[in-house]
């Protein structure tokens, strides 16, 4: 796939992601929105039927006292509100009303006005009342008991300070069931109350209120979202469940690119790896057959030898692909017996030497180990052996120094290959245990393999139930150590 193309699909799928995290985000705002505007409006219903009781109370009242002649401490009060009214207890503190009016209307020192010249005139009567201080007029008991009622008929729960504002005094005179005092009562005392946006007019007969009821919902935030973290929490798993798969995804096309590249560059090296044996046996071939060499047996034996160690050269080649072709299919089998590490690391210490040597480079061994000897598989644990030491002597430049070193572990033994090589970065070193991944040395083209040499490696090993680490710095060289047990589980 082209880049372009993998760019494209990754383009649109990023811009469908976004685009649907977007219209979920706008969804919740949109019902935030109006669970708010719902909650505002239900607020406001209950604060209003609150006030209109009152001024239904005070009417009622005005309406008693007019019909009664301010008779209060002879009547029960049973015309101020119907028969069966859920107020009916609030009958009293109407009555305590009334006589308020009427010890103030006989009180010869203050002598406000004549009582006897107002007691049937409805008119007066309303207007001396209605110039009462508002926290006269407010029946307390009926207000606390009112607004728990309307608040549960809208479904409103949580706590709620409330307030009676007194426009006159330009304070507030109750507060929370109880009257307040001036300094108390004062704005900037009470200022989150007053700066609520919750409040309705009390008596307001069409000039200014007397005042206002205020409310305020501390917990108004938690009401608004009760209904939408459900889908707020749902929206935000299957945003962060697409936003992973979409990560994954481009991981994977990544990935996938990448194999695919290294796939090319296995079929190049192989291809390669191929043409020189296949071209060395053809020219061998057309020697034998010319007149001059066919008839000398001694350079027949010698095109013969070499078309027999380029074939053994392409079998090997050949064989290293099956295997790891097995390794894919979860095909391995080991022959477990009883080897010895030590012995393994000394043949390949002298295999290794005679190609080292030519090149004025040194292979030491200095094994430490107590007990080398390790339950395995003694041919592949052998080109373990040989693959790292082979990789340490291609990614020499000149004079390879390679050493090999064990010791003993807790669980079994640790061999350790290093040399003084190129060295590797740290992106080469995440990705050396991968299929086909080969380590890019600049300008050197004589470096063949596969690039399975390692991906073995590390297959081998963790069958056996080992692990292989890896240091490396650029330049400077790198050092390999498989660990080991001395014992396999028991399902091999």
């Amino acid at each position: 796939m082209r880049n372009s193309m993998i760019y494209l699909i990754v383009g649109l799928t990023a811009f469908s992601v976004i685009g649907v995290i977007l219209v979920q985000l706008a969804l919740i705002r949109t019902g935030l929105e109006v669970n708010e505007e719902r909650y505002d409006k239900s607020v406001q219903t209950a604060l209003k039927q609150v006030a209109e009781e009152q001024e239904e109370l005070e009417e009622r009242t005005l309406n008693y006292a007019v019909s009664s002649g301010f008779k209060s401490s002879q009547n029960n009060g049973g015309g101020i509100l119907p028969n069966g009214s859920p107020y009916a207890s609030v009958l009293r503190g109407t009555r305590s009303q009334l006589m308020t009016i009427e010890e103030r209307l006989f009180d010869q020192s203050k002598r406000i006005i004549d009582f006897h010249s107002i007691r049937t005139d409805p008119f007066r009567i309303s207007e001396y009342y209605r110039n009462l201080p508002l926290a006269q007029r407010i029946n307390l008991k009926l207000l606390v008991k009112s607004l728990r009622t309307e608040l549960t008929n809208q479904r409103i729960d949580g706590k709620v300070d409330y307030g009676i504002f007194d426009n006159k005094e330009n304070r507030f005179v109750i507060y929370n069931s109880r009257t307040v005092g001036r300094a108390e009562g004062d704005t900037t005392n009470l200022s989150s109350l007053y700066a609520s946006s919750h409040k309705v007019s009390l008596f307001d007969f069409g000039g200014e209120p007397a005042g206002y009821l205020f409310a305020n919902f501390e917990e108004k935030d938690t009401a608004i979202w009760s209904e939408l973290w459900v889908n707020f929490a749902a929206s935000l798993l299957f945003a962060l469940i697409i936003l992973a798969s979409f990560f994954y995804t481009i991981y994977v096309i990544q990935r996938q690119k990448q194999v695919s590249e290294m796939k090319t560059d296995f079929i190049n090296n192989m291809t390669h790896e191929f043409k020189t044996p296949i071209a060395t046996i053809s020219l061998a071939t057309d020697s034998i057959m010319s007149p001059k060499i066919s008839g000398d047996p001694s350079k027949v034996t010698r095109f013969a030898n070499i078309i027999k160690q380029e074939n053994k050269r392409m079998n090997k080649q050949v064989e290293k692909v099956l295997q790891m072709a097995k390794l894919d299919k979860t095909q391995l089998k080991l022959n477990l017996t009883q080897v010895n590490l030590h012995r393994l690391a000394t043949d390949a210490a002298e295999f290794i030497g005679l190609q080292v040597e030519p090149r004025g480079g040194t292979v030491t061994t200095d094994l430490q180990a107590q007990s080398p000897v390790v339950e395995g598989d003694h041919t592949h644990l052998s080109n373990v052996i040989n693959n790292l030491l082979d990789n340490a002597n291609k990614y020499s430049p000149e004079s390879p120094e390679i050493s090999i070193s064990t010791k003993s572990t807790r669980k079994g033994v640790a061999l350790t290959i290093s040399d003084h090589g190129l060295g590797m970065s740290g992106e080469a070193r995440k990705h050396i245990f991968d299929r086909f991944y080969r380590v890019h040395t600049g300008d050197r083209h004589d470096v063949k393999g596969f690039g399975l040499g390692l991906s073995y490696v590390k297959t081998i090993v963790e069958a056996h139930g080992g692990s292989v680490s890896v240091k490396s710095e650029l330049g400077k060289g790198s050092q390999f150590t498989i660990s080991l047990p001395h014992h396999q589980p028991a399902m091999h």
